[in-house]
């Protein structure tokens, strides 16, 4: 996600400092500076130079088993490492007028029968996911006293790169489409490019403060993401349905998370003004598979 803001605004001559834990020369036009949570440092040099942050830390919620430490791991490295980068800036960014960050729209738990795709102001569910969405939210916006805040749930991303589409798609060079479940669970998704530019826009434009779902505005079931993504790559694809029991199996309680059902509002940042450059599912995976 980085590396597609990171083009976006070096693009439009904007210097871009990355905070790292293992800083690499300058390149391009992009600084690169000290930041490491678990043991206090971060270059307070470099934080003086700052107009806008973006926060986008955590480690990855689908990476591994979630086993008792590895689920303290998700949490420490989103809530606490916010409220670390926030005690910095608030004592060595003076000129910072703007704080971006993340979250997900794990906040909301499973779809509740009968209602309304979820929508900013809906209470977050009870799981484990949700609880840290939660805490992770309200480090982000103690930002709040200091400067302009912005947190962006954030639904299932879609790009050549990273996120969901490789794991997706990786089967299917052998002919066999998995289909989770019984491929009927609702997937809020955005298309990588999308997300780096409302991230770009909530810079940009002063409106944006608060809470915003970072999804796409056409939500499809799990079996339409599978069907189309072996449709745009052709060939013979043959469909392999994936039971609860086996996911469950192979990686453990993260399973309730590609099993569930997440209907995602996108009708905020509309209102905002934001368009989406791929608002149906068959563009972005076509813009995708295009990349080669």
């Amino acid at each position: 996600m980085g590396r597609h803001i990171t083009r976006l605004l070096t693009g439009e001559g904007n210097k871009v400092i990355i905070f790292s834990r293992h800083p690499k020369p300058t390149n391009d036009g992009v600084q690169y500076a000290i930041w490491h949570p678990e043991t206090g440092q971060i270059d307070k040099e470099a934080l003086q130079e700052i107009d806008v942050m973006i926060n986008l830390a955590g480690a990855g919620v689908a990476d591994k088993r979630w086993t008792a430490k590895r689920k303290e791991e998700i949490r420490k490295s989103r809530v606490e490492a916010t409220y670390f980068l926030l005690q910095a800036l608030k004592a060595y960014a003076p000129k910072c007028t703007a704080f971006l960050a993340a979250s997900a729209t794990g906040y909301y738990g499973p779809d509740r029968e009968g209602l309304s795709p979820f929508t900013e102001t809906a209470p977050p569910y009870n799981d484990f996911l949700a609880s840290v969405c939660v805490d992770w939210e309200r480090a982000s916006l103690s930002a709040a006293d200091k400067c302009r805040t912005v947190v962006l749930r954030t639904g299932i991303v879609l790009g050549k790169d990273g996120g969901a589409y490789p794991e997706l798609s990786g089967p299917m060079r052998f002919g066999i489409v998995p289909i989770l479940g019984s491929g009927r669970q609702v997937v809020s998704w955005i298309h990588v490019e999308d997300l780096a530019r409302l991230y770009v826009e909530a810079i940009l434009n002063e409106a944006y403060t608060g809470v915003y779902n970072a999804v796409a505005s056409q939500p499809v079931t799990h079996r339409v993401l599978m069907q189309t993504i072996a449709t745009a790559k052709g060939g013979l694809k043959i469909p392999a349905p994936v039971p609860p029991f086996m996911l469950q199996l192979v990686i453990g309680d993260a399973s309730v998370e590609v099993l569930k059902s997440c209907t995602v509002s996108s009708e905020k940042v509309e209102a905002q003004g934001f368009a989406f450059q791929y608002p149906t599912i068959e563009g972005a995976v076509a813009s995708i598979v295009a990349e080669g």
